[in-house]
């Protein structure tokens, strides 16, 4: 039997919520109001699953999941909430929360929604499905956006990188490519002025990461 900690600062939501989760077969360890006392009996009880809100007293729901995460790091975190904010499902994804479940929906599908988290899954309400889709979306699109304006670098500037990889000094690349070793310092500004890097180890990693170059 799983051990629940139920976390809202309404009474009656409380009360009730813990009532039918008892007929359900859970076992409610305990209640909270507040953050704190939730905190305080996440360490001490150690539940299963803690089904906390977002708004109340003192620290809102979307802090106590990290500090939940961090006494019992075991207790999976479920926001049961009014909130169908996309910046609160973000906040509490972060937090580490294993669900986000809106308040309006119905009790068999949050017990089905509390099953699938103590069987190791994690639960979203269908409202919060789609917001969660439109913010992986415009995250694809902002990388998209991101590799389009990545900078790029001429050959002549990948092979200096590949020989300051090396460990060569500019007049040696100067002397390897026979031009002068202005010149050569005036490839790698460039290159730290398109990537804007502030010294050669960086550009050199930088290289390495978008497989410029391989160390030898």
């Amino acid at each position: 039997m799983k051990r629940l900690l139920v976390v809202d600062d309404v009474h009656l939501f409380r009360a009730g919520l813990t009532a039918a989760l008892t007929g359900a077969g859970y076992d409610v360890i305990g209640e909270a109001a507040d953050g704190e006392t939730a905190v305080a009996i996440a360490e001490s009880e150690l539940p299963d699953i803690v089904l906390l809100d977002i708004l109340m007293p003192g620290m809102s729901g979307v802090d106590v999941v990290a500090k939940i995460r961090a006494v019992s790091p075991a207790s999976a975190v479920v926001l049961l909430t009014g909130s169908e904010s996309a910046e609160d499902l973000i906040a509490a994804i972060r937090g580490g929360a294993r669900g986000y479940i809106v308040k309006d929906m119905p009790f068999d599908e949050l017990v089905s929604s509390i099953d699938n988290i103590a069987n190791g899954g994690a639960a979203l309400s269908p409202s919060m499905a789609g917001k969660l889709f439109d913010i992986a979306k415009e995250l694809l699109l902002h990388q998209e956006l991101l590799r389009s304006r990545k900078p790029t670098l001429t050959g002549r500037e990948i092979e200096v990188l590949g020989l300051v990889a090396d460990g060569m000094t500019s007049r040696q690349i100067g002397d390897l490519l026979f031009i002068s070793e202005n010149t050569v310092k005036n490839h790698i500004r460039n290159i730290l002025d398109k990537l804007g890097l502030h010294s050669r180890n960086e550009a050199v990693l930088y290289a390495i990461r978008e497989n410029l170059i391989t160390l030898p």
